[in-house]
């Protein structure tokens, strides 16, 4: 059984997906970009802070679905600038100071919105 996850703490969907769905006890959170989400807007600024917020947004998903950052099994990282890696992995790692999920990162050509940083996830309820 799969169950929808949803949350007005964080970004609405702006296409033809949930922000998060639940199956057989993992999360599968959908790729998150520097969207505000009291406004609905993309948040411009510095490579870090749209990694932040890019990461606060997962928070809330994942929180809605009972489960925190720490839940996190696998991550992936689509940047449209592989330059900016060392300022990303910053901003990354001190929101899993011990036990990092599993990761993948990748450059990409675009973007939603021409975001520079996209993130997507998957976390275990255990």
């Amino acid at each position: 059984m799969k169950k929808i996850v949803r949350t007005s703490d964080a970004p609405q969907a702006i296409g033809p997906y949930s922000q998060a769905v639940e199956a057989g006890g993992m999360v599968f959170v959908s790729g998150q970009i520097p969207i505000d989400p009291k406004t609905g807007n993309l948040v411009l600024g510095n490579i870090k802070t749209q990694t932040k917020l890019v990461l606060e947004n997962a928070r809330a998903i994942l929180a809605a679905a009972g489960c925190t950052l720490s839940n996190i099994v696998k991550s992936t990282i689509y940047l449209k600038n592989m330059a900016d890696f060392a300022a990303v992995n910053e901003v990354y790692g001190g929101y899993f100071p011990t036990d990092p999920p599993a990761r993948a990162t990748v450059e990409v050509s675009r973007l939603p919105k021409d975001a520079a940083v996209e993130m997507d996830f998957i976390a275990w309820k255990g």
